[in-house]
């Protein structure tokens, strides 16, 4: 009756099955409840997978069922068919590199808070919580760029919307893989907070899409030239045969609010834990981001040129997404008979994509399991050179439906880290009895207990003495 549930710790679920694939191969089944799932862990069949959406494959009908009932609008993360084609084209016209340079002087404004923050925090000596400060970033940074709100989270330590973003996927996450559907019958303590908290992140994106209609009532002009995405997509379903109402809007609103939070803020997370756990590839970081960047505060900062030009930080980002992606699986159904490699699938099959097995697996990568960014810098032969090696790393997906805001994602990794290296050393990051941080999935996988000590540099660059930070 439960197949193999029992089998699987939830936060552990990518573990668990990857050491499956490893043991059985990378085409397996799993039974969860009554339903069956073709596991694939074979990266060329997973990118014809994922190139074959939305018309061959699609999202588990469980989470648009999973999201409806928490009370969440739909987005173009879980659309399929024309619905999602029809937001799929207003989302990119937002997300397009140039509408993403433009907005660069207000991201850096954000990172310049950033960087306030963790300055009071060296000067006093604290700890700094990485995931979440991380997360107030990409909070604040996806706010102003897709709907032209100023949240500043990372000045307030109120009841800030971050709080309630981040029950929602995991709460997600939980009732996906539930066996049974009980808050359909009864509503724990758990789920009245977790309604509270849909509530709060409902009114917050009602408030975003009230104050667009508002400056577009008192600006004419930018029906012709929205100034973000949200302005874009009123317009977009104010037409009259667009077959989008506000609901749409608010559901787009709601995905990138939470797509946009918890991918690049657990990347970072991720990536810093690996650096200080690899000093060589710190130490040439630290010196890449003082040779290309200048200081940058709150009203000065580095420039897109600069950022352009820090190759290795780039490697390394590339590199922690391959180790520690933070979408460790995929899940779709196939929507007509096909065929999974050399497996026949019937339309309506599960297909669970199991997407660091092949990142991990010697044959396409030497030293499969250290941290070498230089492999994304390498332009060699066969299998084992740079572009290979993005044909078998595929953290943003691939196909029709690969991430939208992936250039925002890297643009937002590289800042924080010229900004982080430029203006502080790295004391100390880590869990606090020591070892490594264990992988926590609750819909992205996240690094558990991060911390982080810093001390501050001084204005030429140079570390500061001991003892003239609090000055």
């Amino acid at each position: 009756m439960v197949g193999n549930l029992l089998q699987l710790d939830r936060s552990r679920v990518h573990l668990t099955v990857e050491q499956w694939a490893q043991k059985y191969g990378s085409l397996f089944q799993i039974k969860l409840g009554p339903t069956r799932f073709l596991v694939v862990a074979d990266h060329a069949a997973i990118a014809a997978i994922l190139r074959d959406r939305p018309d061959g494959f699609r999202r588990p009908p469980r989470l648009e069922i999973v999201w409806r009932e928490m009370g969440l609008a739909s987005g173009v993360f879980g659309a399929n068919g024309e619905a999602w084609r029809r937001q799929r084209r207003m989302v990119m016209a937002g997300f397009d590199p140039a509408h993403v340079r433009a907005y660069f002087p207000a991201l850096a404004r954000v990172a310049g808070r950033l960087c306030s923050r963790w300055q009071h925090a060296a000067q006093s000596g604290s700890e700094i919580d990485l995931q979440s400060d991380l997360m107030r970033f990409t909070v604040d940074a996806i706010s102003g760029l897709a709907f032209g709100r100023d949240t500043n989270t990372l000045q307030s330590d109120e009841d800030v919307i971050q709080r309630h973003l981040d029950k929602i996927f995991p709460a997600v996450a939980r009732r996906m893989l539930a066996p049974f559907p009980y808050w359909r019958h009864m509503r724990l303590p758990a789920d009245h907070r977790l309604e509270a908290d849909v509530r709060a992140v409902n009114l917050a994106v009602q408030g975003f899409v009230a104050d667009a209609r508002r400056r577009l009532q008192a600006e004419p002009a930018l029906r012709e030239h929205p100034s973000n995405l949200l302005e874009a997509m009123i317009n977009a379903a104010d037409q009259p045969d667009s077959g989008m109402d506000d609901m749409d809007v608010a559901g787009n609103v709601l995905t990138m609010l939470l797509a946009g939070e918890d991918t690049t803020a657990n990347t970072l997370a991720w990536l810093l834990h690996l650096l200080h756990d690899n000093p060589l590839a710190l130490a040439r970081v630290r010196d890449e981001v003082h040779r290309c960047c200048i200081p940058f505060d709150a009203t000065a900062g580095v420039s897109l040129e600069q950022l352009d030009q820090l190759e290795f930080v780039e490697a390394c980002i590339h590199e922690t997404m391959r180790l520690k992606p933070v979408g460790p699986l995929n899940v779709v159904q196939a929507l007509r008979d096909t065929q999974v490699a050399d497996v026949q699938v019937p339309a309506g099959t599960m297909v669970w994509c199991v997407m660091r097995h092949d990142t991990l697996n010697q044959a396409y990568f030497d030293q499969a399991h250290l941290f070498e960014p230089q492999r994304w810098l390498d332009a060699g032969q066969g299998n084992r050179s740079a572009s290979a090696a993005k044909r078998v790393s595929m953290p943003f997906g691939a196909g029709p439906r690969v991430c939208p805001g992936r250039f925002l994602a890297m643009l937002e990794m590289k800042l924080v880290l010229a900004m982080l290296f430029r203006h502080f050393e790295i004391t100390r990051i880590g869990v606090a009895h020591g070892g490594l941080p264990r992988e926590h999935l609750s819909f992205t996988m996240a690094p558990v207990g991060l911390r982080m000590q810093l001390h501050p540099r001084a204005a030429n660059g140079a570390r500061q003495p001991q003892g003239t930070a609090g000055l």
